[in-house]
């Protein structure tokens, strides 16, 4: 069977993609996806099966066994069946040879970094681009070969991170400039033109590293932008930033690591404090009186806590822990 337009997702931007699409472009013949067992190996941030969607448009749907499409039934349906053009939105692996051979005219994915391709390729760059503090992103629309995030550029779109945006707003302008550019794409495949890649590109390589889960670890001897950009950068659908609230016992455990000189010891699960949005509150106040990481106040269930420069409110946590002014973070 022949399959014109087809998009490779497992996230809830894939679903934006496809509802944008099917209502401006043109028909989405094929959805490629994972199957839901694939989930129990592989953490998807965001991961949401895409079932609803694909029935209410009646779009075929392939659910691949392997989130890296090297299974015997994906190898199988991809040499068994023809195609023109893929669409990569939320698959955050690459695309094997026999499968980006079966695509006449390519498989294109995104991209972006502060810098132009080369620069910046790997794993979470919107989490990194937030978490480092940049100001600009740019998107690249680029066609997959077998290696990462190479500069097979079609097009770029450039948006800006301000000091209010956390990860999801900037997930928002992340898909408006998708649908942007997957317009510009989907235009010239369908009027029949050549879908022309800058293949050159003088700025320099460099690479982010995968994020995991433990990565979302506050530390408290940063300073509070460090912290602050953190929290933003991890926020839903990502883990979370998180610490430890210690035990009044714990505090002579942890002078040591309060000075700096120790890593922060093992945390109790049971204790953890997960921080979904806060904001740089003070660097004026003196709170020399605290520890970096101790709960200076509370107003509103808001706490004020400590940090080696100043000072950071949480607007949105959970723990399973009763807060008060006094207690220890790390």
């Amino acid at each position: 069977m022949h399959y014109k337009v087809v998009v490779f997702g497992v996230k809830d931007t894939s679903e934006v993609t496809i509802d944008f699409i099917r209502s401006e472009l043109c028909p989405v013949d094929l959805l490629v996806t994972i199957d839901p067992s694939v989930t129990m190996k592989n953490h998807i941030a965001g991961y949401k099966g895409l079932a609803k969607v694909t029935d209410a448009y009646g779009i075929p749907v392939f659910a691949a066994k392997s989130y890296g499409l090297r299974d015997a039934d994906s190898e199988r349906f991809f040499s068994e069946n023809t195609f023109d053009i893929g669409i990569v939105v939320g698959w955050q692996r690459l695309i094997p040879p026999h499968v980006l051979d079966a695509f006449s005219i390519g498989i294109f994915g995104f991209h972006g970094n502060a810098g132009y391709l080369p620069f910046g390729r790997g794993r979470s760059p919107l989490n990194w681009s937030i978490i480092l503090g940049d100001s600009r992103f740019h998107l690249n629309l680029f066609r997959y070969d077998e290696k990462a995030d190479s500069p097979n550029v079609f097009a770029t779109e450039t948006f800006s991170i301000n000091p209010h945006d956390d990860i999801r707003t900037a997930q928002y302008k992340n898909m408006i400039c998708t649908n942007r550019l997957i317009r510009q794409l989907l235009e010239k495949y369908l009027r029949g033109e050549t879908i022309t890649i800058r293949t050159d590109s003088s700025d320099f390589d460099t690479w982010f590293d995968k994020r995991t889960a433990a990565d979302g670890r506050i530390d408290w001897h940063a300073r509070t932008r460090e912290i602050h950009n953190l929290i933003r950068g991890v926020a839903a659908p990502f883990p979370g930033a998180f610490c430890t609230v210690a035990e009044e016992h714990w505090r002579e455990d942890l002078r040591e690591y309060l000075s700096g000189s120790t890593d922060a010891p093992e945390g109790d699960p049971n204790r953890r404090l997960t921080v979904w949005q806060a904001q740089p509150f003070d660097e004026i106040l003196d709170l020399s009186a605290y520890a970096p990481g101790e709960i200076a106040y509370i107003f509103d269930d808001r706490p004020i806590v400590r940090t080696v420069d100043g000072s950071l409110l949480i607007d949105r946590y959970e723990t399973s822990v009763r807060l008060a002014p006094g207690m220890l973070l790390y």
